[in-house]
């Protein structure tokens, strides 16, 4: 009738529709759908959507379906109604079941979709359904057959994944794993979205590009998906053979041969080219053994001056290459036509269901855009179940009426070679060599050895460093191990209890190793060179004795020490103590006043500088010692001696009452000064 809108009517399963779907139908239409499937089955039937105006009680408006066909058939059930939710299946009582569509007078409806199975298929779903209908993470459904509807899209490819707004069924058709002529069953895995889905063309099914999406689905399939070696170069050029050759001189003489072997998908250069573009073209492969092959990939000729590429082509195989056999779906009496490249650059993928098994492969263009040129990559597997031998026969004499037909024989072969090529063995992904399979097990007991070897590396090599550090901070200046130092010595004495400084006295030692070998002169020097982890010396001196607050710890034993050398009844000589006396507890936080006692020493000439207790700035050579200066202590009396220094501020002292620090004056004009 005049009320018919997508049909696609199987042997096991199908999709139909009312006119105009998903719009609204147009008034006065009726349509009458035949189904049957194989004796001895039952139809069921589903409903995806269903939106048929009821104003009038289903009386002009409605969807019967009836058991049977003809005029013996039998009523199941008559249906109308705005968005009417069909619960569960319908289901026929024999293998044939005929649906009727009326349709009257009414402003809105958009029809129905319906989907059909044999009722062994209990997961049968429809074209509308997608992955955001279902709430597992995995689960099978049965696609039925024709389910590229023109009303449906998909996001998305493989091996990405599809967006979980596409059709379940549709992206499963783009994806090669059922086909819309039979239908199938997919295995669907949930997972996380992602943020930009891609768009390619497959299978005569048009995936365009989409937005991010908080899930994606993809499907479970055998694994036999892998290139068979057109782009990597497994399959030799001597492998590859073409009907003819597009040869051809550019404006500069230079001769362009667009070989056979130039069809390699990916290979950068020009691809292959007939040189008369017909019917009668084709381009062979020789897989050099039987193959499982799954699909195929296809391009332009990619080179952005010569626009071509082949629109449409069909697919022959054969054993022996001699006898071939034109691609067909099951159930179908003629050649499948497979949609090619629609511009030169993109690829176009076809997968064949069932699978191709054979050794030599051939494309046969039937459409083309100004001249037959592509480039290929075939899909699929190793075919590893064995066969019965065959007996091979020497290839008969040719005539001429052999000719006409040549190589392309639309013949198809006896049923027992048509059911090898329907045959689908259930067996795993080959693609992997049993040489690739030991390669792995050896890398995994590998693996692990040498991540224990590096990881023993790395640790002595840490260790050694510590090591060194360690032995770098024992070598102390003067000899003290590392937790012996002054820090060490400082932070423990505030534990110690104090001792009076006025009856004991501590001798300075120092270590006989650094200090015995060098000459006096040199003591200075050396102690300056070291890191300066106590006070400055003040004066040029010996100090026999430090008091109980001193800024180290003095050593322990009997060894002689450099302190304990009588400085009146040894021959003069010039000796520098390291370590200023510590200030006492009670005193000013500033130096202590040196007091000299000038009686007894003529005066200084003048223009001969004093000795001054300040260390100079930069590298100022020593001041002339003569004779030792007599260190007097502390005192508040007044004598002859002048100090050399003003009292602290703020401190009492002989003399005026406040002065500030300045610089050491000299001993000469202290002396004029007094004189005057």
């Amino acid at each position: 009738g005049d009320g018919c809108g997508h049909t696609v009517l199987g042997p096991e399963s199908g999709s139909l529709a009312s006119i105009n779907y998903p719009q609204t139908s147009p008034n006065s239409t009726v349509c009458e759908w035949e189904i049957r499937v194989k004796p001895g089955q039952r139809v069921q039937l589903k409903f995806g959507d269903f939106d048929i105006d009821d104003s009038d009680s289903c009386h002009s408006s409605y969807l019967r379906v009836h058991n049977g066909i003809g005029p013996n058939r039998t009523e199941i059930g008559k249906y109308c109604g705005f968005g009417f939710q069909m619960d569960g299946l319908i289901t026929s009582k024999s293998n044939e079941v005929t649906v009727q569509f009326m349709s009257g007078m009414h402003t809105s409806g958009r029809g129905f979709l319906a989907a059909y199975s044999t009722t062994d298929k209990s997961d049968l779903i429809t074209c509308l359904d997608n992955a955001s209908h279902f709430s597992e993470p995995e689960f099978n459904k049965y696609c039925p057959a024709g389910c590229v509807i023109p009303f449906a899209d998909i996001s998305g490819t493989i091996p990405h994944g599809y967006r979980d707004s596409s059709s379940l069924c549709m992206a499963g058709v783009h994806a090669g794993v059922v086909s819309n002529t039979l239908g199938g069953q997919i295995n669907v895995v949930i997972s996380k979205g992602i943020p930009y889905y891609e768009g390619s063309l497959a299978n005569n099914v048009t995936s365009k590009v989409g937005p991010l999406s908080t899930s994606l689905f993809t499907f479970k399939t055998s694994g036999c998906y892998g290139t068979l070696g057109m782009e990597s170069g497994v399959i030799p050029d001597s492998q590859i053979t073409a009907s003819s050759i597009l040869e051809w001189s550019n404006q500069t003489g230079q001769v362009n041969i667009w070989k056979p072997e130039n069809a390699r998908l990916k290979r950068v250069g020009p691809p292959w080219a007939a040189f008369i573009s017909d019917e009668h073209q084709w381009l062979q492969i020789d897989l050099n053994k039987e193959k499982r092959i799954t699909g195929i990939v296809t391009t332009g000729s990619t080179l952005a001056e010569y626009y071509y590429y082949v629109s449409a082509y069909r697919i022959l195989y054969s054993d022996d290459g001699q006898k071939w056999t034109a691609y067909r779906e099951p159930g179908m009496g003629k050649d499948k036509i497979f949609q090619g490249n629609t511009e030169l650059y993109q690829e176009v993928r076809n997968n064949f269901i069932p699978p191709i098994i054979a050794r030599f492969f051939r494309i046969n263009p039937l459409k083309w855009h100004q001249k037959i040129a592509m480039k290929v990559e075939l899909l699929g597997c190793q075919f590893s179940i064995g066969r019965a031998p065959k007996i091979t026969m020497p290839p008969p004499p040719q005539n001429k009426n052999d000719d006409k037909s040549d190589d392309f024989s639309h013949s198809v072969k006896t049923s027992l070679q048509t059911d090898k090529t329907t045959f689908t063995p259930e067996i795993k992904n080959t693609t992997v060599t049993p040489s690739v399979t030991k390669d792995v097990a050896l890398a995994a007991v590998l693996v692990p050895v040498l991540v224990m070897v590096f990881t023993t590396l790395i640790l002595i090599l840490v260790c050694a460093w510590h090591w060194r550090n360690r032995k770098k901070k024992a070598e102390g200046t003067y000899d003290l191990p590392y937790w012996d130092r002054a820090g060490w010595w400082k932070g423990m004495k505030q534990f110690l209890p104090t001792k009076s400084a006025e009856h004991e006295e501590t001798p300075v030692r120092y270590s006989s190793s650094e200090i015995s070998h060098l000459r006096p002169r040199e003591v200075p020097t050396m102690l300056q060179t070291e890191s300066a982890e106590y006070a400055q010396p003040l004066v040029g001196g010996i100090v026999g004795t430090l008091h109980q607050r001193s800024t180290f710890k003095p050593e322990e034993g009997k060894e002689a020490s450099y302190a304990d050398l009588d400085p009146y009844n040894s021959p003069i000589q010039e000796v520098y103590h390291a370590y200023a006396e510590p200030l006492p507890i009670t005193g000013p936080e500033y130096a202590t006043p040196i007091i000299m006692d000038m009686s007894s020493h003529p005066s200084t000439p003048l223009g001969v500088p004093s000795i001054s207790t300040f260390k100079a700035a930069g590298n100022q050579a020593p001041p002339p010692i003569g004779t030792y200066n007599k260190l007097l202590s502390r005192t508040d009396s007044t004598s002859s001696a002048q100090a050399l220094y003003d009292t602290p501020k703020g401190q009492p002292g002989p003399g005026a009452a406040e002065l500030v620090y300045q610089v050491p004056q000299s001993v000469a004009h202290s002396t004029g000064s007094k004189d005057e």
